[in-house]
């Protein structure tokens, strides 16, 4: 049985002022003056509205809650209408947290229009920046950006990554870094699976030399790799050969120490004895010789490189070793396809 608060007296107004202006938004004023003003009432009364609301202050919030969205609202196309609208679902989501206020489809059309919403902190000068601001702070803070994962938004999630990777700037408020680095961090810990796509801007973010070119970029990512190291450690190792960088181009500490452990592991004696390692004093010029039948299927299909390995090399800390000589050789390979000196 669910027990409901009994509402004050200050409550028992603001579910009337709740239900008015909430009525009045569902009759679409056709001035765009007059939208944005009612828009602006609801953000203010919205933020007075406690989480675990009482049973009547659920009955006044839902004329807003359905107004909000409707397609002449939802999908206005003025960026002042957009972002009202979207801090005031803002606001119902982290009223209704952890519970969402929407169906799955309506909540995926909200977090596209979100993840837009952000570009908008790239100009701090802009006036939608401290909405803005608002709207990151406060997924944040509720982990709202966890939906996404449940509703199975990857596309929409590696855009997220990429956009606060090109849009962080050093005069941020302090807030949107740290509101950045909190969802990107959650969302990798939450994942069940990392994938490339999601992995790769990261990594480009953390290379040495973005360290010069976009430095809050640099220590973003650096964060985010660092919070995550135990995490993302099983999938750096293929990520950073699929963009074709070296480990020591990364920064250094534990996101330079997480990306090259694996590389190190045929380097620690404690863990693998020398003579069981398989070293060559040169590039092997001819793969085939090894796994014949599995490199040229490999090269056919597109298959993950990879994973092909331990079935030819018993001894999984080989595989490492051999990983990057395939990569060296898959290149040369490439520019070369026939097999003539270069």
């Amino acid at each position: 049985m669910v027990f409901f608060k009994t509402p004050s007296s200050f409550e028992t107004t603001l579910e009337d002022q709740l239900k008015d202006v909430g009525n009045a938004l569902l009759n679409f004023p056709s001035a765009i003056d007059e939208l944005l003003t009612l828009l602006g009432k609801v953000e203010n009364l919205l933020a007075n509205v406690e989480q675990a609301p009482s049973k009547s202050m659920c009955d006044a919030l839902l004329p807003s809650m359905k107004a909000l969205i409707t397609n002449e609202i939802l999908r206005h196309t003025e960026m002042d209408v957009k972002i009202l609208v979207l801090s005031c679902i803002t606001e119902i989501m982290r009223i209704t947290a952890p519970d969402v206020p929407y169906d799955d489809e309506k909540m995926k059309e909200i977090f596209q229009l979100t993840v837009a919403a952000f570009e908008n902190l790239s100009h701090v000068s802009s006036r939608y920046y401290t909405k803005a601001i608002f709207i990151l702070d406060t997924i944040a803070k509720v982990k709202s950006c966890l939906v996404m994962l449940d509703l199975e938004c990857d596309a929409l999630v590696v855009k997220m990554f990429q956009t606060f990777l090109k849009i962080i700037r050093s005069n941020h408020s302090p807030i949107v870094f740290s509101a950045m680095e909190t969802i990107m961090t959650m969302v990798i810990d939450e994942s069940d699976d990392i994938s490339l796509a999601l992995l790769s801007p990261l990594l480009a973010s953390v290379q040495q030399e973005n360290e010069t070119v976009s430095p809050i970029s640099w220590k973003l990512g650096k964060k985010v790799v660092t919070n995550c190291a135990v995490k993302l450690q099983p999938y750096l190792q293929e990520t950073v050969c699929s963009i074709g960088v070296a480990s020591d181009t990364f920064c250094t500490t534990k996101v330079g120490q997480a990306v090259d452990a694996t590389f190190k592991l045929v380097e620690d004696s404690t863990i693998l004895e020398e003579d069981k390692v398989v070293s060559f004093s040169s590039p092997i010029p001819h793969i085939e010789f090894i796994i014949p039948d599995k490199f040229n299927d490999v090269m056919e299909s597109k298959a993950p490189l990879f994973s092909v390995l331990p079935t030819v090399v018993p001894e999984m800390k080989q595989v490492f070793r051999v990983r990057l000589l395939l990569l060296q050789h898959y290149k040369t390979r490439a520019e070369h396809p026939y097999g003539g000196d270069a």
